[in-house]
């Protein structure tokens, strides 16, 4: 069996996957994973033992070339993501495959789809993050150019209005795309798409899904990759040296204004008496002088990191959230974008850690560290760990095998 997962987008988007491939591999599966060209996807891919068929440019380019105002714009970036792997898909259900799982931007998913539906091959869509799935109890994302209408409230309404500015947005380049490959046109590419049948790849503890008429969700827990490597010798010998330091790290976001986010977050720590372990990540953050109380590592075993570690300041991407809480540790989130909001907010509900709203100054985030420093949230942090499943890649698994049969 011949398994094709694809996506683009950060590192958020394709570990997932990974987590799942590596499941999927231990049932004697080959699969594939169709994702940018960067080194880190390949990494990845290579940890769970799957083929990493890399399609389009680097994502890290891309997100600094948005991030400084100079990307392209949506329209020509959604013709240039289906032109590059509506092709590559169909390369792959040439040569032979026998599923297609997706997420990620909407017009990878779209091509995918349709690639699935031309070879007439079983097909699933995969949300890493519940605000994309229509539900009653909460309201769509706006997009650029498309704020929600102030006149409608009803969250029903609201996702019919989805379901049509989905369709100006998208429907005549995925169109254009289907009636290339000979697939006729959708008068609602939304539902055609992402099907009215989705799976939830998060936990849920951490995000508990109700269910409702308007689709239907599968909800597997996290798809989670086992990380074995071990820490860097002298990350360890830093762990070892005092008491446990505080991680900051933003992930896959280049967030603006590097160096005054470094300095917030690094005397912000040192205001708790701690140190810290700055992850350079996409954001570059750097240490802010020649203290020895600093550590800066790369890409590194987070699953064996955050344990050890007093608290951890993050962006809130879905992957770390899962991660960070299945520590156990507590957690400070500063949101950026989309779904991030959403985690800073169950971290707070949950009450392991805080949301950081606001300017990110040394002040504000003292303060938030405060909270995620308490003792009653650490109690918290600790007794929530535990219940954070791990077989959601399992689950997953079962699904695509069933797809198959």
């Amino acid at each position: 069996m011949h398994v094709l997962l694809a996506s683009r987008g950060s590192r958020g988007d394709v570990e997932p996957l990974a987590g799942l491939a590596a499941r999927l591999i231990a049932e004697d599966a080959e699969v594939t994973i169709a994702a940018p060209p960067d080194a880190e996807f390949a990494g990845l891919a290579a940890r769970a033992g799957a083929r990493h068929l890399p399609v389009d440019a680097p994502i890290r380019e891309m997100v600094q070339s948005i991030a400084k105002g100079t990307g392209p714009s949506i329209h020509q970036h959604v013709r240039e993501i289906l032109a590059s792997h509506g092709p590559a898909f169909t390369a792959v259900a040439e040569q032979g495959c026998d599923a297609i799982v997706a997420t990620g931007l909407f017009p990878v998913v779209a091509a995918a789809q349709a690639v699935a539906e031309r070879y007439g091959l079983p097909f699933a869509s995969a949300a890493l993050q519940p605000r994309t799935l229509p539900s009653p109890l909460q309201r769509p994302f706006p997009m650029p150019g498309w704020p929600l209408p102030e006149d409608v409230s009803d969250n029903r309404e609201l996702w019919e209005w989805d379901k049509r500015k989905m369709q100006a947005m998208f429907g005549e380049p995925v169109n254009a795309y289907r009636e290339s490959i000979g697939l006729p046109p959708t008068d609602d590419v939304r539902t055609h798409t992402l099907t009215d049948r989705r799976w939830l790849a998060t936990d849920p503890v951490l995000s508990p899904w109700e269910p409702t008429d308007l689709v239907e969700v599968v909800q597997t827990g996290a798809w989670m990759l086992p990380d074995e490597r071990p820490l860097p010798a002298d990350l360890e010998r830093f762990l070892d040296a005092a008491e446990a330091p505080v991680h900051i790290g933003f992930g896959s976001i280049p967030v603006r204004d590097a160096e005054d986010a470094a300095r917030a977050v690094v005397e912000s720590v040192r205001a708790h008496g701690r140190r810290a372990v700055l992850s350079r990540g996409w954001a570059g953050l750097a240490p802010i002088d020649d203290a020895d109380d600093c550590f800066v590592v790369d890409e590194v075993n987070q699953q064996a990191l955050f344990p050890r570690v007093a608290a951890i300041v993050h962006h809130g991407g879905a992957g770390t959230t899962h991660t960070a809480t299945r520590s156990g540790t507590p957690q400070v989130v500063v949101p950026q974008i989309v779904d991030q909001p959403y985690w800073g907010g169950r971290v707070a509900e949950l009450g392991i850690g805080a949301l950081h709203g606001g300017p990110l100054t040394a002040e504000t985030l003292t303060a938030s560290l405060g909270i995620a420093l308490a003792a009653e949230t650490r109690t918290r942090a600790a007794a929530l760990g535990p219940m954070i499943r791990t077989d959601g890649a399992d689950a997953a698994a079962a699904l695509v095998l069933a797809m198959t049969a």
